[in-house]
């Protein structure tokens, strides 16, 4: 754990005085579990991460496109479908893959630049 994880305060809240302790309660218990899913989304984020740079360093190498507009839809199109299966908005779910695809092609992009100028 690194010292700014260390320094976060989980009791953090503009509402502390303002509401019935026991409702204090509750509220910082069920964000205590939001704070443990967002440390879990950082994590599988990094990972995925990892795994896309791997994707760049291949693409470069074999001089393959950064972006993958079929593969892209059918990623879009599934995770739509699991997002409705698992009763989350498909519309965020598709505006965050967006988000991250677009990521992932400007590193490869990136990788693909770099690798092309220590050909030269």
């Amino acid at each position: 754990m690194t010292e700014k994880t260390r320094r976060f305060d989980p009791s953090a809240s503009s509402l502390a005085g303002e509401v019935n302790s026991a409702v204090m309660d509750e509220l910082l218990s069920v964000r205590g579990s939001i704070d443990n899913i967002d440390a879990t989304l950082v994590y599988l984020l990094a990972e995925r991460f990892k795994a896309t740079q791997r994707v760049g360093h291949l693409k470069a190498e074999h001089k393959l496109p950064p972006a993958d507009p079929d593969r892209e839809a059918a990623q879009i199109a599934r995770l739509r479908a699991l997002a409705e299966e698992a009763h989350l908005d498909p519309a965020f779910a598709e505006k965050f893959l967006n988000f991250i695809i677009s990521e992932v092609i400007r590193h490869h992009q990136d990788i693909s630049q770099n690798h092309s100028s220590r050909d030269e």
